[in-house]
Parts: structure tokens; C-alpha cells; sequence
């Protein structure tokens, strides 16, 4: 009977511990001496501060330099998190940083579309809503790949990614392009597929923002987003990603700022900050015992209530292991010291997450620093990412409506190209001339730009628009198109904002001018950006979906207005009612 009992232990034991990603958590006898050696020489403070995660640039200068070369001499801080920079000064400084370190900095950077997010010289690879558009989980996989490729190349540890957050609020004004959509099965799916490929590569992936952050109004970067909904209906929408990521074997999670009082109702006590949230929901609840770091300290949603070091210490008394971006080190740890002196707070807990993030250092190979070669690294960094987003490109423009029948559009028709949003030509304007022979016109915002390419021919009788973004304008250039008699209008909507805040910053004039068009059958529009701002185009007669504004975009849409290729991506959210 005892050995029937420490056998069903056993495998309860495995069962929890299979809940987070074994690679980064292996114990070798090697690793075991390793942690021993290094967790002997941290003091009391160390080993505090070896939780922490400072933010680290590579283009703010000396100055900047020296603040961080300072905390990790004086501190022996567990990791950086490198923000904006270029590729080869990130190398060279994070070299730096880790011959300088007592123990060895886990280096992070958050990198949801590829290191394009963060530095000169890399090109992005699309944003998570575009990729949300594909039907091929195999595709996402490879772009897992490319990104744990690229931050292994620089010597990232840790990509702050993906976003597993369902969007299902449109007016959502931090998450939205960034989630995989609004459907929880595909968000979940390619949220395991990129994580996948990230750690296939050695590379740890980090589920975020636990427990969801799809469903709000409000950026916790500026303030405290509230969630009223009750824990039954989170359960069956915003966590169903993180479980599916947890049973996949994410290596870590990172915890939203959020107050969701079905989970804790302590007033204004964010998720990220509550015992509730992570010790009894992410860990008892959901089983997961890998790394739980979480989001930036510094931001409002945390800032406006709690003091620094405070809120640095009460992450620590709710279950976190790592705190990111604390801006009061000296007082993080002050407060934590105190936390444990009142007993609110444990050693035992607080070694606990250092061995852990001792052993994930070991698992990573930092035990073994070998400094980053970089010649030829922007070249490495780039190598992949222009293939994997053609094809993603190709796979992910979506044609939402075609009642005017005007697709695939054909050279011997009278055609006019209207970009909305630039005042100079772009790919896709210089391949429908070469192409099909169209006439190019601009229209933007900006009254100081020359926006229409084109003279007015003296015998219409119009006079020349100088400033176009104004309504006067608009219907002057209506007048023009039609009194040319195109028999297709292409309207491509640039350049505009990935915030819903202002009709994603579309002015009155743009949307009188599309609304005017797209009452004539033979105008086909295309948005290259945010698929939300839609909502403005719903009932156009030909409305394409191409997510991104750039080269590779352009062309893929002059595929399928040629009739080349097809459009065979799906909307991974909800603009009209009706779609």
C-alpha cells in the first residue's frame, strides 16, 4: 500500500512538473554543482537582485551605459531587457555587460515580430494579427524559428513572446495587432507553434499577458485596465491560450496588469501583484511552475498605486519570479528584506526562484559564455526574415468583398491608382503602371505636401488642387476621377495608425472620399495596415484586407489584383457585422 501511494506521488509529481517546458529546466548533476557554486557566492541582496531584469538601449549613449555597467557592479543584477538600438552595438554591449557580471545576465528582449521590433538595420517581420489572417500552423512554426535564430545570433535569452491574448475589443489600444486574432483555437495553436519553434531553437518563449489582456479599453501602460467579467467566462476565452501554451511546454509567463475582480478583489491590486492571481490561479490552478515574470514595473497600471520597491516586493509576496523594469533597486530590495522580517515573505521562496532562474541560465549555455562574433550579423539577423514574410504575405491577404466583380483586374481597362495617406510613389504604384498602365494620385493629410502626381488637363476646366487633406479638396478630386471616366479605381489606404483612437487616425476627408467612391462598383479599396479601420469601408463593393504597408505587402497585393494569385487568408477579427 505504501508503495502503490509513493508511486501515484511520483507521477502527480511528473505530471506538475511536465507543465512548463523541460529543456529550460533540466537538472544534470553538472547543472546541480553549477547552481551550488554559483548560488554560494550571492549575498542576501544578490540574491534579491537576481530576480530583477533592468532595461538596457544600445543608442542612448555613454551616459546610459554607465547606469547600467553601474547596477551590474553594484547590484549583480539577474538579467537585462534591451529595447531600442542597432544590431551590432546590442552585440558589443551585451559582451560587455557579461564580462563585467558576477553571475551571468539572462539577456531578454521583447521581440513579438522578430528583432525588426527593437533595432535598426532588421527588417520586421509582420505583427501576430497578420500572421492571425494564415490558415498554415506550419508557416508560424518556421517564423518561430527565424526569431529564435535571429535573438540566438545576438545573444538573446529570452524573447518576451508571443502575445497569447484574445482580441476580442476592437477599441483595444495595446494589444490589437499584436494578438493572433480573436478566435481562441487559432490563437492558441499559433501561440504553440511559434513558441515551439523559438525554443527549438534555444531561445525561451514567454506567454503573455496572463491572464488576458485582449478584452480592454484602457493601456496599462497608462493606467489600471479593469475586466468585469466572472471567472467561468474567463476560463472560457482568455485562458484557454495559456493553458494550451502551458501544456505545450512554454518556458515562461508573464503577468498582466490588470484588476479583474472575479480573481481578486482587492481594490486596484493588479493581477501582476496578486497572490491570488499567480500562486493560486497560474500555479495551483493551471499547474504551472516554469519562470512567472512580470510585465514592466515602471507602468502606470502598477506606478499609479504602488510605490516602486513596494511594488516590487509585493510581485515577489504574490508568487513572481522575476521583476521586470523596477526603477527603485535599492528599494525593492529594502522592502523585500522587510517583507521577509514580517514574515509576509520567505528565503525559502526567495531561493527558490533564484535556483530556478540559475538553472534556466545553465540550460541556456550561459554557464559558458561565449562572446557574440559580429561580423557579418545584420546580414545573419536578415538572412531568413524577407522568404518567410513573402509567404506569409501570400498567405494571409484577405478578400472580404467582390460584388463588383472587378477582380482580377485586366491592362486593356482605364485605370487610376488613388494612394491615400503618402505623397510619393511606392511599390505598388510603380507596379500597376508598369503593369496595367494606371494613373497615379495622391491624397494625405499633410496640406504642406504636393499630393497629386498628375497636372489637370486645361480642358476640363478644373482648377489645380494645391492643398489636399481638407474636405474642399476631396470632392475636387472626386470630381476629377469621375469626369475621367476610369473604368477600375484602386484605392490603397497608407500610412495610417495601428490605434483604434481617432478612426485609427483617418480624417474626416479621407473617409468622405472613400465613402464616396466605394458607391461605384468598379473601385476596388485596399487597407494596408490595421484591418480594424475597415469599419469605415464596410459595405465597399471590393474591400481587400493586406495587413502591412511595405514592399513585400505591395507586391503581393499587385499579384491579386492581377489575377496572379489569390487572395486566401481569412479575417482573424470581426470589423463588420455582416463579414
Amino acid at each position: 500500500m505504501i508503495k502503490k501511494v509513493i508511486v501515484v506521488c511520483f507521477l502527480i509529481f511528473i505530471a506538475s512538473e511536465s507543465s512548463f517546458s523541460q529543456q529550460f529546466y533540466q537538472h544534470s548533476h553538472a547543472a546541480k554543482r553549477w547552481i551550488r557554486k554559483q548560488f554560494k557566492n550571492l549575498s542576501d541582496d544578490e540574491k534579491i537582485a537576481q530576480l530583477m531584469v533592468i532595461r538596457a538601449h544600445s543608442n542612448l549613449g555613454a551616459d546610459h551605459v554607465q547606469q547600467v555597467t553601474d547596477l551590474i557592479k553594484k547590484y549583480n543584477v539577474g538579467a537585462l531587457c534591451f529595447f531600442q538600438g542597432g544590431p551590432v552595438r546590442q552585440a558589443v554591449l551585451t559582451n560587455y555587460y557579461q564580462s563585467i557580471a558576477k553571475t551571468p545576465l539572462m539577456i531578454c528582449q521583447d521581440a513579438e515580430w522578430g528583432l525588426g521590433m527593437r533595432l535598426d538595420s532588421v527588417v520586421n517581420f509582420p505583427h501576430q494579427l497578420m500572421m492571425g489572417a494564415t490558415k498554415d500552423p506550419a508557416l508560424i512554426y518556421k517564423f518561430g524559428t527565424a526569431v529564435g535564430k535571429q535573438c540566438k545570433r545576438i545573444g538573446v535569452n529570452v524573447n518576451y513572446a508571443p502575445v497569447v491574448d484574445v482580441n476580442n475589443n476592437p477599441e483595444n489600444p495595446v494589444i490589437n495587432d499584436r494578438s493572433f486574432g480573436e478566435d481562441k483555437y487559432r490563437v492558441a495553436e499559433f501561440g504553440v507553434q511559434y513558441m515551439k519553434g523559438m525554443q527549438a531553437e534555444n531561445v525561451m518563449a514567454c506567454a503573455k499577458h496572463f491572464p488576458g489582456h485582449g478584452d480592454v479599453s484602457v493601456d496599462s501602460h497608462l493606467d489600471l485596465p479593469i475586466i468585469n467579467k466572472s471567472k467561468r467566462a474567463l476560463d472560457s476565452l482568455e485562458l484557454y491560450p495559456f493553458r494550451a501554451m502551458i501544456k505545450a511546454g512554454v518556458g515562461s509567463v508573464m503577468m498582466a496588469h490588470l484588476y479583474i475582480p472575479a480573481i481578486d478583489s482587492t481594490i486596484n491590486l493588479a493581477t501582476s501583484l496578486s497572490p491570488k492571481a499567480v500562486d493560486g490561479l497560474l500555479r495551483k490552478e493551471l499547474g504551472y511552475q516554469g519562470i512567472v515574470i512580470t510585465d514592466g514595473l515602471e507602468m502606470k497600471g502598477i506606478s499609479k498605486f504602488f510605490p516602486d520597491g513596494e511594488a516590487s516586493m509585493q510581485a515577489l509576496v504574490a508568487g513572481n519570479d522575476m521583476l521586470c523594469l523596477p526603477s527603485d533597486i535599492e528599494g525593492a530590495i529594502n522592502k523585500t528584506k522587510q517583507a521577509i522580517a514580517s514574515h509576509k515573505l520567505s528565503w525559502k521562496k526567495i531561493n527558490k526562484s533564484v535556483k530556478k532562474g540559475l538553472l534556466t541560465k545553465y540550460n541556456m549555455g550561459l554557464n559558458n559564455f561565449q562572446p557574440i562574433n559580429t561580423a557579418h550579423i545584420v546580414a545573419d539577423l536578415n538572412a531568413e526574415t524577407i522568404a518567410i514574410k513573402t509567404e506569409i504575405a501570400r498567405n494571409a491577404i484577405t478578400l472580404l468583398n467582390n460584388t463588383g466583380k472587378v477582380l482580377p483586374i485586366y491592362p486593356d481597362h482605364k485605370i487610376a491608382y488613388l494612394a491615400i495617406g503618402i505623397n510619393k510613389e511606392n511599390a505598388l504604384s510603380v507596379r500597376l503602371k508598369s503593369d496595367l498602365g494606371s494613373e497615379t494620385y495622391f491624397f494625405s493629410d499633410n496640406a504642406k505636401e504636393v499630393h497629386i502626381k498628375e497636372t489637370i488637363e486645361p480642358q476640363t476646366g478644373l482648377k489645380k488642387i494645391d492643398t489636399i487633406g481638407d474636405m474642399e479638396s476631396a470632392k475636387q478630386l472626386i470630381t476629377l476621377l469621375k469626369h475621367k471616366n476610369y473604368e477600375t479605381i484602386i484605392v490603397g489606404v497608407h500610412n495610417y495608425s495601428r490605434r483604434p483612437a481617432n478612426n485609427y487616425g483617418l480624417s474626416k476627408a479621407v473617409i468622405y472620399l472613400l465613402n464616396q467612391l466605394q458607391q461605384q462598383p468598379n473601385t476596388v479599396s485596399l487597407f494596408f495596415g490595421n484591418p480594424y479601420a475597415m469599419k469605415v469601408s464596410c459595405n465597399a463593393p471590393n474591400l481587400v484586407a493586406c495587413y502591412e504597408d511595405d514592399d513585400i505587402i505591395h507586391q503581393a497585393a499587385a499579384d491579386i489584383l492581377e489575377g496572379k494569385a489569390k487572395a486566401v487568408g481569412t479575417l482573424p477579427v470581426t470589423v463588420c457585422d455582416k463579414k
